[in-house]
Formats: C-alpha cells, structure tokens, sequence
C-alpha cells in the first residue's frame, strides 16, 4: 500500500492526509456477516465520506469489512478524476488486483464514484477485470449490482439524480479515529469551472435535510465525537426547503422555509457547546458575512476558512468560468481578517499554467499570496480533462516545463509564507483537540487547533479526544511544537 501512495503525485508532502489524492482502505470489521468487502478510496474527503456511505448499505446487505483485500469477496474503488494522474494510479491499481483476481476468480471487482460515473460502461471494455460500474448517485443499488454480478453479468449503474442526498444512511466510520467525522451536507455542484470535471461526475447540487444533519451531528457526540466536518463541494450554497431540496428549483418555487448555510452552521454549532465544527469547502462567490458573523459568534465553530482562489489573475479566473475577479476575493478575505482576525486560518487552492497563462499573469498568483497570507495551500499545475469546457474551448498551450517552475515558485511563496505564519503562533497558547499520537514519537501527541494547524507536543499522560492547552515554542513551515501548559475538561 505505502508504493501505491508514493505513486500519487502530491506536491506537498505534509498535505497529504487532506490532498485530494490521498488513499484509504477499509477497516476490519467482524459480525459474523457471510462475506466480507474491501474499499480502496481515492481522492477528497467526499469520497471517503461516500465509502461510510456505501459501507453502511453493504453492511445492510451481508457485508463485513476488511483492511485486506486477500481476504475480500467484494472489492470496491471508490475513485477520483479531478486530475489525470488520480485515474492512472487507479488503473495501475487495478492491475496489481489482476493478479490476485486470477488466483480468485470470485472476487468481484467494482470501480465506484468520479471516475465511474465519466467514463461509465466504456470502463468495463477498457478494463476486462472490472465486473461493477456505480456512479456516485447510485449506491443504494449495489447489493442488487453485486447480485448481478453473481448471476455471471456485467453490472452499471451510472444514473445521476437530482434528489438523492443518502440522507437517511447513518454512515458507518470506516477510517474514524473515534475523535473527528464528517458529515456530507449535499451532493454535486452547479458551478461550471471550465478545468472541472466534478459537475458532470456528480451531478447537480441538491442540500440535504437539516434535521438529518443535526440529528446525525448529536449522535456523534453522543457517541463521544469532539469534532464535525460539514462537507460540501460548495457549502456555502447549501440551501433547503423542506417542499424541494434540489438549489435551481428552489430558487423557481414558492416555498415556506429556507434554510440557508449560515442557518445550518448555527444548528449544527448550538447540538453541543463541547462539540467543535468545521466546514469544507468554502466558494469566494457565495460565502456571506452572515457565515462570518456566524462563526465570530460561537466559540466552537473553528476559525478557519479554504476558500480556494485558483488564480490571482482576474482574465485567467473569468477563462475558469468561477464567476468573481482579484478584486472579489480580496473583499472576501477582507471581511474574514476583519469579521474573524488576523488568526483565522485560511488556506487555498491554486492551478499554474492555465491555458495561455502570461508570466505576468502568473505574478498576479504570487503577489495575491502576498496579500493574503495563506497558512498553507493545495497547489497543482493544470492538468487538462477530458469533456470539461477548458478542454473543449481553449489549448492547453503552457508547456510542461514553464508549468513546473511557476508551480515550484509557488510552492517556494507558500513555504515562506507558510513558516512566517506559524512563526506568530510562538510564544502563545492554543487549545487543542487530541487527536492521536504523532506519526515521528508515540511518545508525543498530536491535534489542531482552531486554525487547523497541527500542533505536536509531549502527551504528560493525556490521551486521544483530550482538550489541552498548549503553548507553542517552536515551528517548522508545516507544524507547531510545543508544551502543555494546562488542561480543560470538556
């Protein structure tokens, strides 16, 4: 497993838990249940979020899971497409199972999620050793899939709908450290980004029912969870009435109620005073200083904002089709320092070489850094896909060698700015939630605070789901070191 993610092309290395390649498998679960499933998912946080997802309906169905795929019946890729290099990893993974699927001929081999849903049944003639297609929307159909496929068919379920939020699944967590969850708050996207695949994979944005995401919220903490993440393409479009739960038709229709993201966020934040709430991802079109405010208001709403930018060039953000210029976003991260403070992190992420980007125009990117002080970022150089509108309309004319050295000039910035950030974090106290132990000492511990930066400090007999209080005395670009100082019960 450790070859197949250094396969993954990730820039930043100590980004990975959260880079939008990262891997995960399924954890060992043992009822008693007649066969056993394995899930490898690839990609963001809603695709792991998905896999709890379809854990929990294949649970429903017979199904235990496992850690290793040798001892599978089942074994599900829940896959990425947002970048090339995602999907060739996949069919590089799909080959190594090759060679245990001939050793097992019964294993069954499904390929869920992004990457299903864009190249639907051409995926099982690309791929023989494939038996299964679903696509995102399609997860309540996969024991009648697997059933298919027992009966000696091919199986493809690649529909995407227009309702489906999963809304009643309670998911089952399969990578939890018993500490931290996310909860999927809606599905698709409506926006149409000219590099981005995701609007096509899946599908239009619909908002789940709010009760649903409070009621699941409570039983996580109930459960002993100290943290939520609400998850979203685009959080802050999130809106729900309870007459229609799909955005385009809710804004054409007469209803009694609507529930908007900032209404949501105060929900979720007044289930529990202990319970601490983050959210992600932020959109610089749509998020309101009535979320701002929302979050200034309650302490344990986490002060921390990613809100991607892409760009620093308003001509190269309107060829992106996101729909705001330099100067919008630069209002936005204004009312966050002035709403939220200086101490709100926020974090970003950024394509270089974009189609007929100027150097000029790559010096806007870097000049925005400047301005905004990211305490870290996703950064990546443009990877064209295929049926997104950037690859029908423009030529992806940056050669490879200019992508990566803007590429590494931003890397280079955001270190600087990086470290110069956590350099202000030194001399201060931070609460922090213990998550585990750190991956350098299991002798050290490791949590975040508000600001998500991850913070290492000597445990002193203190254990996972901890608050402490840390001061920080050192830093690298990429974490904080420190000491307790004191301790909270919450």
């Amino acid at each position: 497993m450790d070859n197949l993610i250094n396969d993954i092309d990730i820039i930043s290395e100590e980004v990975k838990a959260e880079s939008c390649e990262t891997v995960k498998v399924s954890v060992n679960t043992n009822t008693g249940k007649s066969r056993k499933l394995y899930i490898e998912s690839y990609g963001c946080q809603m695709n792991f979020s998905d896999s709890e997802i379809v854990s929990s309906i294949m649970a429903e169905n017979g199904f235990d899971t496992t850690s290793n795929f040798e001892e599978a019946d089942v074994v599900f890729l829940n896959t990425c497409s947002i970048r090339e290099k995602a999907e060739t990893t996949v069919r590089r993974r799909l080959a190594q199972f090759n060679t245990i699927k001939r050793k097992k001929p019964e294993m069954l081999i499904g390929v869920l999620g992004c990457m299903a849903e864009r190249l639907k049944a051409k995926l099982l003639d690309e791929e023989k050793i494939v038996d299964l297609v679903a696509g995102p929307d399609a997860y309540r159909d996969l024991p009648g899939l697997v059933s298919q496929v027992d009966e000696g068919q091919k199986a493809v379920n690649t529909f995407l709908s227009r309702e489906e939020t999963y809304a009643d699944i309670s998911p089952v967590r399969l990578n939890s450290n018993g500490v931290t969850a996310f909860i999927s708050i809606m599905r698709g996207c409506d926006n149409m980004c000219s590099f981005c695949v995701v609007p096509f994979t899946r599908g239009r944005e619909r908002s789940r029912d709010p009760y649903s995401i409070v009621k699941e919220a409570q039983d996580l903490f109930d459960k002993g969870y100290k943290e939520v993440t609400l998850l979203g393409q685009n959080v802050d479009s999130y809106k729900w009435s309870p007459e229609v739960n799909n955005k385009a038709k809710l804004e054409k229709t007469e209803v009694s109620e609507i529930i908007n993201f900032a209404n949501l966020l105060e929900m979720v934040a007044q289930v529990n005073a202990k319970l601490r709430v983050r959210f992600s991802t932020s959109h610089p079109k749509d998020i309101t200083d009535e979320v701002l405010y929302t979050m200034k208001k309650y302490e344990n709403i986490c002060k921390y904002i990613h809100l991607p930018v892409q760009s620093g060039n308003s001509r190269i953000l309107e060829m992106m089709n996101r729909t705001y210029d330099r100067e919008w976003y630069i209002n936005r991260i204004d009312a966050i320092r002035s709403i939220l403070g200086d101490e709100c992190g926020i974090s970003s992420d950024m394509i270089t070489g974009f189609c007929s980007e100027t150097e000029e125009e790559h010096q806007d990117t870097l000049t925005l850094m400047d301005y905004v002080q990211y305490d870290f970022s996703y950064m990546f150089y443009y990877s064209e896909r295929p049926g997104t509108l950037a690859e029908k309309k423009f030529d992806d004319d940056i050669p490879l060698d200019i992508k990566k050295r803007r590429l590494a000039e931003i890397i280079t910035k955001q270190h600087e700015t990086s470290l110069s950030r956590n350099k202000l974090d030194i001399g201060k106290v931070h609460e922090i939630l213990i998550e585990g132990t750190s991956k350098r000492s299991e002798e050290q511990l490791q949590g975040r605070n508000s600001a998500n930066k991850v913070i290492i400090f000597d445990g002193e007999g203190h254990k996972k789901g901890d608050y402490v209080h840390v001061l920080v005395n050192d830093c690298t670009h990429a974490t904080l070191f420190g000491k307790i100082v004191n301790t909270e019960n919450k």
